[in-house]
């Protein structure tokens, strides 16, 4: 069933657990997650980063209409949406919900440009995140900026977003070096900010560190890299150079390694069997 992730995330953050939001490019990818999801009956929430797939219009409707079809709640996200023109695109393509990222910008731009886009997605009932800090890439943590509790509740009631993506340790990307997610940060965000918060940057973090986050106020877990490595992963492995005619079954070996590593990223954020 195709809903807002701003529902799914609602319900995650009054009972507890995490929504996965599962990077999505192509068809086969993108069965392979529903498969995943119905298998585990946990809400699911699709992110496309814009230019992943040739046509974000067509691929809009062949991800709409497997979600629709689907068994659990599945919600189709424009991640870190740089431009506007992006934004609106995925609006046009049908997705439920765009993420408008700023995070760059100094605070009074990050503020005008987010509300402009919450104004327009609002009024056809498409939900918004934004980003507050920074999550930098590939685990150099000079890159990051940790949102300050104070700022993010002013940004939430001056820009109007439905949810909060927050910086507190995390990395894009592969992982270099040792997790440190800055909990005590997390904590005081989840009782100074009114919306649901969204962790970016979960690939490599760590199974503990995620699962705790979840239970501390993350309601939207964002994973990308882990995908790509495990379809990477497989057939690089002996089983797939070892079975015959292996190359004409590719996309099925790679959606099977995907499918398994949805499952394992819905028991880390504590969602399975929480389909509503």
């Amino acid at each position: 069933m195709l809903v807002s992730m701003i529902e799914s995330m609602k319900i995650a953050r009054e009972k507890g657990y995490c929504v996965p939001a599962m990077t999505v490019a192509n068809e086969h990818m993108l069965r392979a997650l529903i498969a995943g999801a119905e298998a585990k009956k946990s809400p699911l929430i699709l992110l496309y980063m814009y230019g992943n797939n040739p046509d974000i219009k067509y691929f809009g409707r062949i991800i709409r209409d497997l979600a629709t079809q689907a068994s659990v709640p599945v919600s189709i996200v424009l991640d870190h949406g740089e431009k506007y023109e992006h934004a609106i695109d995925a609006i046009a393509a049908g997705f439920t919900d765009i993420m408008v990222d700023r995070s760059s910008l100094p605070y009074e731009e990050n503020v005008a440009q987010v509300k402009e886009l919450v104004k327009i997605a609002h009024a056809i009932g498409v939900g918004v995140e934004a980003e507050l800090g920074h999550v930098g890439m590939g685990g150099d943590m000079s890159q990051n900026v940790f949102t300050v509790p104070s700022e993010a509740k002013q940004f939430v009631e001056e820009t109007g977003v439905d949810a909060l993506a927050v910086a507190i340790g995390t990395s894009h990307g592969k992982y270099k070096g040792e997790p440190k997610l800055q909990f005590d940060l997390l904590e005081e965000l989840r009782e100074t900010v009114s919306v649901p918060l969204v962790l970016h940057g979960g690939s490599g973090t760590g199974d503990e560190n995620l699962s705790k986050a979840a239970k501390l106020g993350i309601c939207k877990l964002n994973i990308a890299f882990e995908f790509y490595r495990s379809a990477l992963d497989v057939v690089q492995s002996e089983e797939f150079k070892n079975t015959p005619y292996a190359e004409y079954g590719m996309y099925g070996f790679m959606a099977k390694a995907m499918q398994e590593t949805a499952e394992h990223v819905i028991d880390v954020c504590g969602s399975a069997g929480k389909a509503e």
